[in-house]
């Protein structure tokens, strides 16, 4: 049967609208692949130059983070139409999110992010936290490890923007603190 369905699949490169034909087996197939796509949230650490603040953004699937926060909490949580349940998984995102500084003159300081807030963007949930610009940070260590408890092949990337530069972490694997020189 796989062999007869790979001839299919390449007798339709070979005929004229060839290209069409695949692309509609792929979107036949596709289903269940993307049913078991790797999980992967985004965190996005900004320096606001017009707020003078570091803002910190999280964002997950609705899907995934329904899912994790029903393991997490014992029960089925339903963040689209719940608030309550978007702040139970916020507060659960920021237990799990830290920020360590270096200045320039060599001292060290955990950064003490405040919770702004959370929203729903289409299929993601944003977590929201910010702290007051620090002055001359020449290193970031971060931890991020929010869902990587329940799923190990979750993975988290966290971009550091500061001046027009990106700067990319990803937390995979055993990976649970990353430090950058900025």
């Amino acid at each position: 049967m796989t062999r007869l369905f790979a001839t299919k699949i390449l007798n339709g490169f070979k005929v004229q609208g060839g290209l069409v034909l695949s692309v509609l087996i792929f979107f036949l197939l596709a289903p269940g692949s993307f049913a078991h796509q790797q999980k992967t949230a985004v965190t996005r650490i900004l320096f606001n130059t017009n707020s003078g603040n570091i803002e910190v953004m999280h964002r997950f699937l609705v899907h995934d983070a329904e899912h994790a926060a029903a393991q997490i909490f014992g029960e089925r949580q339903t963040l689209l139409e719940s608030a309550e349940s978007r702040q139970l998984f916020s507060s659960y995102v920021i237990n799990r999110f830290a920020i360590e500084v270096e200045y320039a003159n060599g001292s060290v300081e955990a950064l003490d992010l405040s919770y702004v807030g959370e929203e729903l963007d289409g299929q993601f949930v944003w977590v929201y936290q910010e702290i007051e610009n620090q002055i001359e940070i020449q290193a970031m260590t971060v931890v991020s490890t929010a869902l990587r408890d329940i799923w190990p092949s979750q993975s988290n990337l966290v971009n550091i923007e500061r001046s027009g530069e990106v700067l990319s972490l990803l937390f995979a694997g055993a990976v649970e603190v990353l430090t950058v020189q900025l």
